[in-house]
């Protein structure tokens, strides 16, 4: 299944989902710095600079086509407790419309989105109401990272979405505790044993990772690992 990879930071997003199988065409990040992560990683890949610039005409120009699934965390500064909290009315995470904009032109089977659990109050109804307008159905929950492990919490909403007539979800959510867990056992595998205090370490993340503006920035892996899994196995 071919992803394309939005406000991608340093690629957490596409290192879960490419290890349930699935492989990225193109990525959409800003930061210059995040940017040297993805193209050292992913060096055949296409990145984009701006998400406002991405639209399906322009991917299908440069040969990306038959996307099946559109994921990406858009900015929390304007949702997070810690900034203004202007919500999606702000300028950086109002860049969730321009999420929205792709989804609706794309029209991937699934989208996963990624944002902190403050989005709860402040626009996961104007989310999933976007996300109706469009012909999505959605599902949302908070998943800690310490669910699958981490030794710290990192609470986080993550939603799932799929067209209307695509019937009956396979995401994990459906049978919430026992798929997440059985997923997070397997997702396990991939933390480090023990804990030495290491920032990298506890977000599971490789160890050439060391920028933690970069890993504060970006998803814990083993989420998207697991929601991705969940796809495949239902195809």
């Amino acid at each position: 299944m071919k992803v394309l990879d939005l406000f991608s930071g340093i690629g957490g997003f596409s290192l879960g989902l490419e290890r349930a199988g699935m492989e990225t065409v193109a990525f959409v990040e800003i930061d210059e710095k995040a940017r040297r992560v993805l193209q050292k990683h992913w060096p055949s890949t296409p990145i984009y600079t701006d998400v406002r610039e991405i639209t399906k005409e322009r991917l299908e120009r440069d040969g990306i086509t038959g996307i099946n699934i559109v994921c990406g965390g858009f900015p929390c500064q304007d949702i997070s407790s810690a900034g203004n909290r202007e919500g999606l009315s702000g300028s950086r995470s109002g860049l969730w419309y321009e999420f929205h904009r792709i989804i609706k032109e794309v029209k991937p089977d699934y989208a996963v989105i990624e944002n902190v659990s403050d989005l709860r109050s402040r626009g996961l109804d104007e989310v999933l109401r976007g996300l109706h307008e469009i012909g999505y159905d959605a599902e949302w929950h908070c998943i800690p990272a310490s669910y699958f492990g981490a030794p710290h919490r990192r609470d986080r909403v993550w939603i799932l979405a799929y067209p209307h007539d695509q019937g009956e979800s396979v995401s994990p959510f459906n049978d919430e505790a026992p798929r997440l867990q059985a997923i997070s056992r397997d997702g396990g595998r991939h933390w480090r044993d023990g804990f030495s205090g290491d920032v990298r370490m506890a977000d599971g993340l490789p160890g050439g990772m060391d920028q933690v503006k970069q890993l504060g920035n970006s998803v814990v892996p083993q989420i998207p690992e697991a929601i991705g899994r969940s796809i495949t196995d239902g195809h």
